[in-house]
């Protein structure tokens, strides 16, 4: 895909986010499992070497407590990035450098406290093949905390890359440019925002590119959302309204969306303000190497049980479909549109997304993932958590679960 303009740089940004709640319990608990696996490999390792070159000589004991340390920590690192703190952007340089540096304290911090715990054994001359793996327990139960802290706010952070903002209007020269994009608006009873959001777009798009379309799907709205969008369709005809009579579901007014695209690119995101469209400046690079760029929401702004229901909803949708991203149902994802023009997208409601990105995998598209800014709501109301929305999602995931591996079934016999 052409463009029109080629990165030149990245602004520095700052290191900390705040993580919700509901993120970190698990996350915790991921890293748990993988220091249980790095713990195996660290005590195996030392084993084998106290077990050829059998020792009590402090500063050996130490030198293979260092190799093993180092050999788990390569398991860690592998384990963490991917499914820890699942960061799959591509391994650079500087994170190599930031994960040597808190391996290289976990190093000190274990052996110390290996040296420590020995110390006071040999005090007690307590000695042998048993006190020295409770030794080396007991060190590496100490260095837990240390490298949680430095894995997840050091090593593997949420804006390494993902926090930056390069504003348009300020650093049009620093984005690749698509060369022409399809924005896909749904909409429902959105009156109080839907003006600003569009004007806030079209002011956004017009810097950047002159090839565009706002594709705005109002669904079956029972307030003035569609007169506003047909003024301002009047207005400017790259401004394009779509009317469902009655109101069809999130899922169809995307699918509506995806079916009336006429450009190369295509761009969704929810029309309740929610989002700041010069984050999509970023995605630019992105789809030149991608087939897709996915945003996940940063510090969500959103209610605790809405938060715990898309926890919920993540790890079902990862159990039957297998499909890992941080936030499926962030409406704010970049897309080639060939995509759509090759694949019927079968759902109708809040399974859209997954259907999207499951399909995506199975035909071999590649995307990758880019944290985005989460605003509060300023009108209107979030509809994501009503138990309709809720029932009818999980009946489309077990319908269509059933349906799609049967397929796929299908596809290997025929083989």
């Amino acid at each position: 895909m052409p463009s029109s303009v080629v990165a030149e740089s990245r602004p520095q940004t700052s290191s900390f986010v705040k993580y919700p709640l509901v993120e970190i319990v698990p996350q915790l608990l991921r890293f748990c499992v993988v220091g249980g696996l790095n713990t195996f490999i660290d005590v195996l390792v030392f084993n084998v070497l106290i077990w050829n070159f059998a020792t009590q000589d402090m500063s050996t004991l130490v030198f293979f407590n260092s190799i093993a340390y180092l050999i788990g920590a390569v398991n860690s690192f592998c384990c963490n990035k991917m499914w820890t703190f699942e960061h799959r952007s591509r391994v650079t340089r500087e994170q190599v450098i930031r994960f040597l540096l808190v391996t290289v304290v976990g190093i000190v911090c274990n052996d110390v406290l290996l040296g420590l715990v020995t110390s006071v054994l040999n005090n007690f001359s307590i000695h042998g093949f048993l006190w020295t793996n409770f030794a080396k327990v007991s060190a590496i139960a100490g260095t837990f905390a240390i490298s949680y802290v430095g894995m997840r706010f050091s090593v593997f952070t949420k804006n390494t890359q993902e926090l930056e903002r390069i504003p348009p209007s300020t650093h049009p020269h620093l984005f690749v440019i698509p060369r022409t994009l399809s924005v896909i608006l749904p909409a429902y009873n959105e009156e109080e925002v839907i003006e600003s959001t569009i004007t806030k777009i079209m002011v956004a798009l017009t810097k950047w590119m002159s090839n565009f379309e706002v594709i705005v799907v109002n669904d079956g709205s029972k307030d003035r959302t569609k007169e506003i969008v047909s003024r301002l369709s009047a207005y400017d005809q790259r401004v394009r309204l779509i009317n469902h009579s009655v109101n069809k579901g999130y899922g169809a007014a995307l699918v509506t969306g995806f079916e009336s695209i006429t450009k190369e690119t295509a761009f969704f995101m929810d029309s309740d303000g929610q989002f700041d469209i010069n984050d999509l400046a970023r995605f630019f690079p992105l789809i030149e190497d991608y087939d897709a760029v996915l945003g996940y929401r940063i510090n969500r702004q959103d209610a605790w049980m809405r938060k715990l229901n898309a926890w919920g909803w993540k790890q079902l949708v990862q159990f039957v479909f297998g499909v890992h991203v941080r936030d499926i149902d962030c409406a704010f994802k970049l897309y080639r549109s060939e995509f759509f023009h090759s694949h019927t997208l079968e759902t109708r409601g809040a399974m859209i997304n997954t259907e999207i990105l499951y399909k995506l995998a199975r035909a071999g598209y590649i995307y990758t993932e880019v944290g985005v800014q989460h605003l509060p709501r300023q009108g209107g109301q979030a509809t994501g958590a009503k138990i309709t929305v809720i029932l009818r999602a999980l009946q489309e995931l077990f319908v269509y679960a059933r349906k799609w591996r049967q397929e796929e079934t299908d596809v290997l016999t025929t083989k």
